[in-house]
C-alpha cells in the first residue's frame, strides 16, 4: 500500500501529464476508488481504536497526581512532626542562649504580654541598681533531665560557662506539665537571695500556683520575692496550698457511742414488747378460764 500511495501516477490533480490522458484509460480510475476506500476505513478504525485510550490515560495520570498531592499534604501537616519539634524545645532554649533585651524565655507559651513587661521592668531596675541579672524560663516538658534543678544547672553552665560570667546570674525554671520549678545561680546571686527564700520560692510560689495553672502569677510573684530578698526587704511570702477538705462520711467516736446507746434502747424496747405483751395476753386469757 505504501508503494501505491507514494506513486505519482495516483495524483492526477497535481500531475498535469496525467490530466491529459484519454478517457479510455481505465486502469488508473479503477484503482483510485479502491485506494480511497481502504484509506477511509483504516483512518476511521484507527480513530475509533485510539479515542478511548487518550481520555483513560489522562484520567489515570490525574488520579496519580491527586494521590501524590494528598500524600504530600498529609506529610506536611502530620502531628508527629509537630510533637517532635515540641519535644526538642528544651534544647532550643539552651542553644539559643540568654534572651537579648528581655529577661523571659516563654517557650511554653503560657505568659501574657503584660506579665513579660512587668517582669522585664522589675528585673531591669534590679540589674541597674544591684548588677544582678535573672532569667525566667518556662518549658512544657523535660525529656533530657530528671527534674527542673538539673535542667536549670545545665542552662546556667551553657549560658555562662565561667564562674566570673555566672557569678551574679540567676536562672528560674518553670515546667508547666510537671508543675514544678527550680532556681539556680552563681555564688553571689545565691548569697544575696538566701537559701531560705530560694527554697520557699521553689516550694511555694512556683508549684502551688502552677498546680492551679496560674503561670503568670507564679512567675511574677517569684520575681518580686527574689528582688525583695536582694534588696533586703521583708519577705512577702508565698501562696499556701488550698487543701479542699471533703466532709467525711464516717462518724466520730463520740457520735458512734451516742448512736450505739440510742440503738440499744430501741432494740431493748422492741424485745420487751415482743415477749412481754404476748405473755401478758396469754396470762389474761388463762385467768378468765
Amino acid at each position: 500500500m505504501e508503494t501505491i500511495l507514494s506513486s505519482p501516477s495516483l495524483s492526477p490533480l497535481f500531475n498535469p501529464k496525467l490530466s491529459s490522458l484519454p478517457p479510455n484509460s481505465k486502469s488508473l480510475f479503477l484503482t483510485k476508488p479502491i485506494i480511497n476506500s481502504s484509506l477511509k476505513k483504516h483512518s476511521v478504525q484507527s480513530i475509533k481504536a485510539s479515542s478511548p485510550i487518550i481520555p483513560t490515560s489522562w484520567f489515570s495520570h490525574a488520579q496519580q497526581g491527586l494521590a501524590a498531592l494528598a500524600l504530600s499534604l498529609a506529610l506536611s501537616f502530620s502531628p508527629v512532626l509537630t510533637s517532635g519539634n515540641a519535644l526538642a524545645s528544651e534544647f532550643d532554649v539552651i542553644n539559643e542562649g540568654p534572651p537579648k533585651g528581655s529577661y523571659v524565655v516563654d517557650d511554653a507559651g503560657v505568659l501574657s504580654r503584660v506579665t513579660k513587661s512587668d517582669v522585664k521592668r522589675l528585673l531591669q531596675d534590679l540589674e541597674d541598681r544591684k548588677n544582678f541579672h535573672i532569667n525566667f524560663i518556662t518549658v512544657r516538658k523535660l525529656t533530657s533531665k530528671a527534674d527542673a534543678f538539673e535542667y536549670a544547672d545545665q542552662v546556667l553552665e551553657k549560658w555562662y560557662p565561667s564562674v566570673e560570667e555566672g557569678n551574679n546570674k540567676g536562672i528560674v525554671v518553670l515546667v508547666t506539665s510537671q508543675k514544678e520549678g527550680a532556681i539556680t545561680g552563681g555564688p553571689a546571686f545565691v548569697q544575696a537571695v538566701g537559701e531560705g527564700v530560694l527554697d520557699a520560692t521553689v516550694s511555694e510560689n512556683l508549684p502551688v500556683l502552677a498546680t492551679e495553672e496560674k503561670y503568670n502569677e507564679a512567675i511574677y510573684s517569684s520575681a518580686k520575692r527574689i528582688v525583695a530578698a536582694i534588696d533586703g526587704l521583708p519577705d512577702p511570702g508565698g501562696p499556701k496550698l488550698n487543701e479542699n477538705k471533703r466532709e467525711s462520711n464516717f462518724k466520730t467516736k463520740e457520735e458512734t457511742e451516742e448512736k450505739r446507746g440510742q440503738f440499744t434502747l430501741v432494740v431493748g424496747g422492741l424485745l420487751v414488747i415482743a415477749f412481754v405483751v404476748p405473755m401478758a395476753q396469754y396470762y389474761a386469757y388463762v385467768s378468765r378460764k
